[in-house]
């Protein structure tokens, strides 16, 4: 082949070759070089095991991402993460999450750069207390060796105003400890410890295992009481709920406070990969269920609701849109 049919060939082939790279370098990069770290809490929490089955998710349905659930000490630790980009996804409680954007508390005059995919499952709060300690209420925490849960984490938050709204002064009539849901059970055990808080979801790993090794060793301390000088000053982002007496075997239900937990990322994510993360959370919900059952507990009418927490536009146009 020569003349004019060679010189053909040859321009049809450097225009393939043109317009294929004018394809790729117009493909959209992936975010963050296609990785994503989902801040989650204690590796015995349902943050934990909830996380790293919406991490498979991603992976395994968003084409260019990779995913991966990393623990932390929860809401205030993920938040900051979250907003300063060192990780993509955060699970928190809705009221330190509300704190964040708003700039109060932990957060104090400096708001967080986060909105929401998702509201999901409510937080109970669980204090378990020692049986042989003779503590009968909230009141008789007075005094005692109490663990209020990781450093800057949902746990610690609500455990300092829970002290607070039943009288207590929580860094001056308690012996405050800030561990980690892990240390807390082994201190629990070993007689180190003569009360706990954690605000998880139902049930959560880590208080299970410790209050079905040792029946009737502990015992969950009711806490509805407390709702009314809770919501004077904090509103109502908390509520009273029944934790069942068959989730950790208990003799009988007990009344506590829940907080919804929410899904949070940062304000600057794409558009696009915030409403594909959103349509993963609820096209492949039905997997979640199956890594734990809190997956099962919110829908797509309920994850919309997370005022005062802006929703992501991404997550907007899913909600609106599907």
């Amino acid at each position: 082949m020569t003349g004019r049919p060679l010189r053909l060939l040859a321009a049809l082939m450097t225009a393939v070759l043109v317009a294929g790279c004018a394809a790729e370098d117009s493909a959209p990069e992936a975010w963050h070089g296609g990785r994503i770290f989902l801040a989650t809490g204690n590796t015995t929490g349902v943050y934990y095991q909830l996380g790293g089955g919406y991490a498979d998710l991603i992976t395994r349905h968003l084409p260019g991402y990779e995913a991966r659930a990393e623990p932390t000490g929860a809401s205030v630790e993920n938040i900051t993460r979250v907003a300063s980009g060192d990780m993509e996804i955060a699970f928190s409680l809705a009221d330190t999450a509300a704190d964040a954007v708003d700039g109060r508390g932990a957060f104090d005059k400096q708001p967080q750069p986060v909105r929401a995919l998702a509201r999901v499952y409510s937080n109970y709060t669980h204090v378990i207390v020692r049986a042989d300690d003779k503590i009968g209420s909230f009141a008789d925490l007075r005094g005692k060796r109490i663990s209020t849960g990781s450093p800057k984490s949902g746990t610690d938050i609500i455990a300092g105003r829970l002290l607070t709204a039943g009288g207590i002064d929580p860094n001056r009539d308690i012996q405050r400890f800030n561990l980690s849901l892990p240390e807390t059970v082994k201190r629990m055990r070993a007689k180190g410890l003569d009360a706990m808080f954690f605000s998880g979801g139902l049930p959560t790993p880590g208080v299970k295992d410790l209050l079905s090794s040792a029946p009737g060793t502990f015992r969950l301390l009711p806490l509805d009481e407390l709702i009314e000088p809770l919501s004077a000053r904090f509103g109502a982002v908390y509520t009273t709920a029944t934790l069942p007496k068959e989730v950790y075997g208990t003799p009988e239900p007990t009344p506590t406070i829940t907080v919804a937990n929410v899904i949070l990322v940062a304000a600057d994510m794409p558009e696009q990969l915030a409403y594909d993360l959103t349509r993963v959370l609820f096209t492949w919900q039905g997997e979640l269920i199956q890594v734990h059952p809190e997956a099962a507990n919110f829908n797509r009418s309920s994850a919309a609701a997370t005022r005062p927490i802006p929703l992501h536009p991404g997550a907007q146009r899913f909600y609106r849109t599907g």
